[in-house]
């Protein structure tokens, strides 16, 4: 709970120094640091693949960056710094909802339990950084308007169901199918983010950066494709042991395949 909501909270402070591009690409490296998590919890194991994954992912991000014309430090460290946090909140996440006897498989069962917990984690910051300024401005009290009133608190609620409907989504992924198809959607979300940012708010893109993007979505790519034949591999492995356990499943599986 308090990296999650350390995540959400660093990544909406972020927007206040750095573009939606540069947020987008900069944020592709939580896989890194999931990577990095899933090997420290015994989730992964070392693999030359993935030392190339993380090559790509790394040098990927560093093409982005590179002489970026609206690029910010302090921007970019709020970013990297909620990816960090990402790669522990998905691995612990994933711990989590593997684990049966706890029975927090329903995303509405996890987000009941976590979000209680992120909202004190989050309090303090909001407290210290923004209670005092946000409490005398006419952004919460001292409207001139009832229509900037209703306005704000519109955004407030969309805001709200597109950030609760998005934290469903992402757990009834894990617990349904796997983290592969939450990879597979990151790619593609992560797309769709660029590809509004240039057309519709105008971000600067040089050709080294959109370089430095494809290299990243290649490192990306590449640890889809590893973990879905991984995963291929380790579920006919999984079937020979059962077919070598029970004959009758083994006799069928020989029809089988001489019938293919």
């Amino acid at each position: 709970a308090l990296s999650t909501s350390l995540d959400i909270g660093l990544s909406n402070w972020s927007f206040l120094y750095v573009t939606v591009s540069l947020y987008t690409m900069t944020k592709s490296s939580a896989i890194l640091f999931i990577l990095l998590f899933s090997l420290l919890f015994k989730l992964e194991e070392v693999r030359v693949t993935l030392l190339l994954v993380v090559l790509l992912i790394a040098g990927g991000l560093f093409m982005f960056t590179y002489k970026s014309t609206q690029f910010n430090a302090q921007g970019f460290v709020l970013v990297l710094c909620a990816s960090f946090l990402g790669g522990i909140r998905w691995t612990l996440t994933q711990i989590l909802m593997q684990k049966a006897e706890l029975g927090l498989q329903n995303p509405i069962d996890i987000m009941f339990h976590l979000q209680p917990l992120m909202f004190l984690g989050l309090f303090p910051l909001f407290a210290v950084f923004e209670g005092l300024p946000l409490s005398i401005s006419e952004k919460l009290i001292r409207f001139h308007e009832a229509g900037m009133l209703f306005s704000l608190v519109g955004k407030l609620f969309l805001g709200g169901i597109l950030a609760f409907g998005l934290g469903f989504s992402e757990f009834l992924l894990v617990s349904r199918t796997s983290s592969l198809t939450l990879s597979i959607a990151g790619i593609f979300k992560e797309i769709c983010i660029l590809f509004l940012a240039t057309h519709l708010l105008g971000d600067r893109l040089s050709l080294l950066n959109w370089l430095g993007f494809a290299v990243c979505l290649s490192g990306i790519s590449l640890h889809v494709i590893l973990k879905a034949m991984n995963s291929k591999g380790e579920k006919a492995l999984k079937l020979q042991k059962e077919a070598s356990s029970n004959p009758d499943l083994e006799l069928l599986l020989r029809h089988t395949e001489h019938g293919e």
